[in-house]
């Protein structure tokens, strides 16, 4: 069994990651700094499930601050087999209104994982990207092959450097890369301020449901649990890839408002607002390299899984319907 450092552990993706590593008998140390981008409750929640596992030790630090990374870390105590990095500053709007705080996580801190890496001789690092690199004109279902080279926000823009940034420290040194674009993640505990949960919760408190946009742009949407799936797989010797994961079943909005309203048993009440500039228009990902290289397919269908996070949702109501979602 391996040691593997994974960044961003109270994150929705890196949190689920974390626990499949432990329920396969793996050590995992969990590094994240806990910041306010969005409702910290919801971080803790998901930190208090790991926090009880006996392979698991969690260090509150900034992967983007290299004192976590000096002489004198916790980091430097343990040989790492593979840096997870699922740390990252998300969300394509807020990026909009704070692109320095984007840089710091999304590229200095991946620097600093980089030379983590190199410094301690690990042999592995695995990136987690986004389809936002693949701008507005993709082609659909999109491929890796896809131009990435006109983002539409400081989000992509940060990620898509990252990217770079990894392939530089393959060249030099010879370390192996996996780059996992990411499409539209869900399931239970998720980003609060992502469409899945702020329509659950909007729809199941009877508040206005607000859409930026007529509704009828699309998300390829992929459950949580694939995607951490994959993550995992992704820790064999590839070289450097860029590999995208999920974005297998495509809705509309207002086909999800439609499921979403079938589960709960209520009727949203629907806002219009002005489509916001630094929006996809959609996503679809070709995952057929996944396939290839990983052997991995989704499995879990978008009605079990929203049906899933409807669940989780009214199981943890008296406190989830307070999260914030701005």
């Amino acid at each position: 069994m391996e040691n593997y450092l994974v960044t961003g552990a109270a994150g929705f993706i890196a949190s689920r990651v974390i626990e499949i590593l432990l329920d396969t008998g793996h050590t995992v140390v969990g590094v994240d700094n806990m910041n306010d981008a969005y409702d910290v409750r919801m971080k803790e929640y998901r930190l208090k499930k790991l926090m009880h596992r006996p392979n698991f030790t969690f260090y509150l630090s900034d992967i983007a601050d290299r004192k976590t990374f000096n002489s004198k870390s916790l980091l430097r105590q343990l040989p790492f087999a593979a840096v997870i990095n699922l740390a990252a500053r998300a969300g394509v709007r807020q990026s909009v209104e704070n692109p320095w705080v984007y840089v710091d996580t999304n590229l200095t801190g991946t620097l600093n994982l980089l030379e983590f890496c190199h410094e301690q001789n690990i042999p592995k690092l695995i990136l987690a990207s986004t389809s936002s690199v693949y701008g507005e004109k993709a082609p659909l279902p999109t491929p890796e092959t896809a131009s990435s080279d006109s983002p539409l926000q400081s989000y992509a823009a940060t990620k898509k450097s990252a990217e770079v940034l990894c392939y530089t420290y393959h060249y030099l040194y010879g370390l192996d890369v996996t780059i996992f674009r990411y499409f539209t993640v869900y399931g239970p505990s998720p980003r609060p301020d992502m469409v899945m949960f702020r329509f659950t919760q909007w729809i199941s408190e009877d508040r206005p449901l607000k859409i930026n946009g007529n509704g009828e742009q699309s998300r390829g949407f992929t459950y949580v649990d694939d995607i951490a799936r994959g993550t995992i797989l992704g820790l064999k010797h590839l070289g450097y890839e860029i590999i995208n994961l999920g974005g297998h079943e495509v809705i509309t909005i207002n086909q999800l408002i439609n499921i979403l309203e079938s589960l709960s048993g209520r009727k949203a009440k629907i806002e219009y607002l002005p489509r916001h500039p630094a929006d996809m228009a959609t996503n679809w990902a070709s995952i057929e390299k996944a396939r290839l290289l990983l052997g991995w397919e989704p499995i879990i269908g978008l009605q079990e899984g929203v049906s899933r996070l409807v669940d989780w949702y009214n199981q943890e109501r008296s406190w989830a319907s307070q999260i914030i979602t701005a």
